[in-house]
């Protein structure tokens, strides 16, 4: 078979065929499957009760509760809250009736997609679960507290999944990439250790996701000549389909001319600002043109040293609204002069330090004193738990930490010096002696 054609496995989805087949290749959910841990004991000891898999998607809810069908005696009857209707439940009702009274065996009924329960399904469903005819086994993105019926939730352990963690999905998708039975190994197919980490970074923690990719990948790339180096992150783009964000390709003296005028403002040189301002605006350029990039400049690289300038670029965006040419000549020029000549920041870009933080590590857990405790659930799981309200201590400030553990100590906003700016930098490093004492003295 030539490498450009695919084997027959391929008419099965990656992520299916990956698919954990055993409670230790569960990737990410080691304080629920671990040894020892509660819910490994119940599934190896067949006794389990009903419960609800509560995480986000491709966190392993589905291939739990396919993997409690290998382990349990009980027979295991799927049905699906989208699908599935008040018909279907009678028939796995009365099913499990019959397996109960005839040989004794017990009834395991997985419902994906619970929050999706409508009121008849659930209220057909409840009192076999109260009776222990069938035990109940669902699994939901949402959180239960809110989607799923108090009576059923009541009678569940609610089970939480974590996001599988960056480097378990790094291992993840090189042994899809390797393994010649279950996954693209066939292919000969290697990715960079960039291009691995910019796939992981954006499936937040979905397994299903990142897998999904990776066979996007493998199709696109499946006839690629043995020996090349590994697909770095332009392949990896390309064969996904993402944009080049590349700017239009005709024009190429007007964004020559829009470049100087930006750069001109940051240089902090007026004039030269002014002289660009007016080969764009007496060439014909849409002065709203202009004005969009007053305002991006006005954060971009004025920001936090004059809290003001995004005031006058907005200001200057509806004057032209209302003037129009010729007018609007005037508030172009005073916001190009106001921020040509105002102190420079770009601290408003810790932006994108943060947000690469996010693509590499995903969307990490936030952590339990910040979230928002609504349900008695959510209090019993540890929602807000020794939230500290800085309003209740000295200078309405409290030694505390609010980036997820993985984070912590990382600093993604640095305050330039410069204008209002210099007042902003000296306040936190104020509280940052405040936080290295551990400051957290109430207030009298």
């Amino acid at each position: 078979m030539s490498r450009d054609a695919l084997p027959p496995l391929f008419a099965t989805p990656l992520a299916e065929r990956m698919r954990p087949t055993s409670l230790d290749e569960v990737l990410g959910q080691d304080h629920l499957l671990g040894p020892g841990r509660p819910l490994r004991q119940l599934i190896e000891s067949d006794r389990l009760t009903s419960m609800l898999l509560w995480g986000p998607p491709g966190s392993g809810k589905t291939t739990i509760a396919r993997l409690l069908a290998g382990h349990t005696e009980a027979a295991f009857e799927p049905f699906s809250a989208v699908l599935g209707g008040v018909k279907e439940v009678r028939a796995i009702v009365e099913r499990a009736r019959q397996r109960r009274d005839s040989t004794g065996q017990r009834t395991l009924l997985f419902v994906d997609e619970i929050h999706r329960f409508n009121r008849a399904q659930q209220d057909a469903f409840l009192p076999h679960v109260e009776s222990g005819l069938v035990t109940l086994v669902g699994a939901t993105t949402e959180n239960p507290s809110f989607r799923v019926n108090s009576a059923l939730a009541s009678r569940c352990v609610v089970h939480v999944l974590k996001p599988i963690p960056h480097d378990d999905l790094v291992a993840l998708m090189k042994r899809a990439l390797a393994d010649i039975e279950r996954g693209v190994g066939t292919l000969g197919l290697e990715l960079s250790d960039e291009a691995l980490v910019r796939l992981v970074g954006a499936s937040a923690g979905d397994a299903r996701r990142c897998l999904g990719a990776v066979e996007r990948i493998a199709l696109h790339y499946r006839a690629r000549p043995m020996g090349l180096p590994p697909l770095g992150p332009e392949e990896l783009a390309e064969a996904l389909d993402e944009s080049s964000l590349l700017y239009d390709r005709s024009g190429e003296e007007h964004y020559n001319c829009v470049s100087a005028f930006i750069k001109s403002m940051r240089g902090s040189d007026p004039d030269a600002a002014l002289y660009y301002l007016a080969r764009m605006v007496e060439a014909g350029e849409d002065p709203m043109f202009v004005a969009r990039r007053l305002v991006i400049f006005a954060s971009e690289d004025v920001g936090l040293a004059d809290p003001r300038a995004v005031q006058v670029a907005v200001a200057c965006k509806d004057a032209i609204h209302f003037l129009g040419l010729p007018e609007a000549k005037y508030p172009l020029a005073q916001a190009t002069l106001y921020l040509a000549t105002a102190p420079k920041s770009g601290s408003a870009k810790g932006y994108f330090a943060a947000a690469d933080a996010v693509r590499r590590r995903g969307a990490l857990p936030v952590p339990n004193h910040l979230r928002n405790a609504a349900t008695a659930l959510m209090k019993e799981l540890g929602y807000g738990k020794g939230y500290k309200n800085p309003h209740a201590y000295a200078g309405d400030y409290v030694a505390e930490e609010y980036l997820p553990e993985e984070l912590r100590g990382q600093r993604f906003y640095e305050p330039s010096g410069q204008g209002y700016e210099k007042m902003v930098a000296e306040r936190l490093e104020i509280w940052g002696e405040r936080k290295a004492r551990g400051d957290r003295r109430k207030k009298r």
